[in-house]
């Protein structure tokens, strides 16, 4: 019984969380500390206040904590549709950051999903590559693999 009043007065105690660009989020504690880099915080910390989140921005960490509360209550199907491969690769960045291991899974795979079947050239934008290639040797490496380019969709 004394387990089950400390597990309630755990969830429903608040913390709050600050973005890199001085914006705060209130939330509960278990939320909080499901993103391992805040559950680090808080067991060094004692008396805490604010939680700094210096490498996330208010936009993206909003995103997380939705996240976090919707977890266990949607199918991963959809997840990130909605949003731009910018703003994926920036989610992608804090998720590794927070150790929000779910969340780097489900993006991950929402990467790969949006770059299937697209051009080299493409996927270089999205990834901020540069084409180290010769057009002769990217003529190349097309002829040799060319089964690789069957199907590619065309940006």
């Amino acid at each position: 019984m004394a387990e089950e009043n400390s597990q309630a007065s755990s969830s429903s105690k608040m913390v709050t969380l600050k973005a890199s660009d001085d914006a705060l989020f209130e939330v509960e504690l278990n939320i909080a500390q499901e993103m391992k880099t805040v559950q680090v915080y808080i067991d060094d910390s004692e008396d805490i206040e604010i939680i700094p989140i210096p490498n996330v921005s208010g936009k993206h960490l909003a995103i997380i904590i939705e996240y976090i509360k919707k977890q266990s209550k949607e199918s991963d199907a959809d997840f990130g549709k909605e949003w731009s491969l910018d703003d994926m690769m920036e989610l992608l960045l804090a998720a590794n950051y927070l150790e929000l291991s779910s969340l780097l899974q489900c993006l991950c795979q929402a990467i790969a999903d949006r770059i299937k079947n697209k051009s080299p050239e493409f996927v270089r934008k999205v990834f901020n590559v540069e084409n180290d290639y010769s057009p002769e040797e990217e003529a190349e490496l097309r002829k040799e693999v060319a089964w690789a380019f069957e199907g590619v969709d065309r940006d």
